[in-house]
């Protein structure tokens, strides 16, 4: 058999993917799809790095990396606009999954929202002038190592989330299907629009080989929430994954000790509520990695 049919790492010519993870209201599932899509990907024979950008670092803690304990270096170090800037390969740290490296977050990130403007302002500062395409060229120098890379944003639209945009391939908005999380996510798609167009005044561009709304913590027997769904699809239709991710006792217990489904012993656990956790969950990481496959231009 053709062995090269069954190792999904990129083939000549196919593009590093870069998928950012985006919501802006907390408690949408964002960290948890980010996590257990960067293991799926690595499960599943890719090479993965994963990128926490949130100061609030969930993803480094369901890695079992404590920010507040342990001094870990962030990506501010291999973006920061100073003299003490390292390569990037200074901050990616291994995890306990072969063909996964992250690199966690820090409470340093939050300085990148403050040198921002101030380089922006900078008339020496070249960087600032294009803030947008750091993390765009720091990925550069690890190009060949990964395949696919998987950034979870930080809740709000600032500089660190302009600059994930721009580096990303791919954008996967994780929505909780009742209305205030839709109208924030309304509200984040006009700004964004603009914002946008502000990147691309200045010369910058924002290319998506997709763009994907996923509906996170879904509660199928919840009639409002259903209704919401539907109202989502009528809309929204192409830009929807099929799958919903169904709401678990399973993913919030095995989050309580910084497990995700891929790692949380069985045995602990009710087997149907694991099963049924662990369905949706692969049925929407499947779906991702369709799409990756498919911006490679694979046939499925």
């Amino acid at each position: 058999a053709d062995v090269k049919k069954y190792v999904p790492h990129r083939r000549r010519g196919e593009k590093l993917q870069v998928v950012a993870v985006v919501n802006f209201k907390g408690g949408s599932g964002k960290t948890t799809t980010a996590a257990h899509l960067a293991q799926h990907l690595a499960l599943t024979g890719h090479r993965v790095l994963a990128i926490d950008l949130d100061p609030q670092a969930s993803l480094s803690a369901l890695h079992g990396i404590q920010p507040e304990l342990d001094k870990n270096p962030s990506i501010y170090e291999a973006i920061r606009y100073d003299d003490e800037r390292k390569p990037i390969t200074d901050v990616i740290l291994p995890t306990n999954f072969p063909g996964l490296e992250l690199i966690p977050a820090s409470l340093e990130l939050q300085e990148y929202e403050y040198d921002t403007p101030l380089a922006m302002q900078d008339k020496n500062s070249v960087a600032g002038k294009t803030f947008w395409n750091r993390i765009e060229k720091v990925l550069q120098e690890v190009d060949d190592r990964y395949d696919v890379v998987v950034i979870d944003c930080p809740p709000q639209l600032g500089y660190l989330t302009l600059t994930a945009l721009s580096a990303a391939s791919s954008v996967l908005i994780t929505v909780h299907p009742q209305m205030l999380d839709l109208m924030s996510m309304s509200q984040f798609l006009l700004m964004l629009g603009d914002i946008l167009k502000t990147i691309r005044q200045a010369g910058g561009e924002v290319d998506l080989d997709w763009f994907r709304y996923l509906i996170t913590r879904y509660e199928p027997t919840d009639v409002p929430q259903a209704q919401m769904v539907g109202f989502m699809q009528s809309m929204l239709a192409s830009q929807m994954l099929k799958t919903p991710m169904l709401k678990s006792t399973a993913i919030s217990d095995a989050g309580l000790t910084k497990q995700t489904l891929y790692e949380v012993e069985k045995s602990g656990m009710n087997r149907a509520t694991y099963d049924r956790a662990m369905e949706s969950m692969e049925a929407v990481n499947a779906e991702i990695r369709e799409l990756i496959h498919g911006a490679w231009g694979r046939a499925k």
